[in-house]
């Protein structure tokens, strides 16, 4: 084996990323952090989808808190509703 194989057998230069490749490894990055995250399933960390969210809250949060009756009748949604109680259907006579 001569000298200079061994040389280029040994060490194998890295190249720098340009700032273009650089700008768009950082934005792949933003992007894969907004829709993954990663939990522990069975002693394994995992990269798993992010539930869905509007405005900071999960999506069932937000439909409770600002859906009236009707839509959440008409979306068959009955567990949400809240039962107004009502006095004059709870007296005798």
């Amino acid at each position: 084996m001569c000298v200079s194989t061994a040389i280029l057998a040994m060490a194998k230069i890295k190249k720098k990323l340009t700032a273009e490749q650089k700008r768009a490894r950082k934005a792949a990055k933003a992007e894969r952090q907004q829709k993954y995250e990663w939990v522990f399933m069975n002693g394994k960390q995992v990269r798993v989808k992010r539930r869905p969210t509007i405005d900071g809250m999960g999506v069932d949060d937000y439909i409770v808190q600002n859906a009236d009756p009707i839509w959440l009748h008409q979306n068959e949604m009955w567990e949400y509703i809240e039962a107004e109680e009502d006095e004059s259907f709870t007296e005798n006579g």
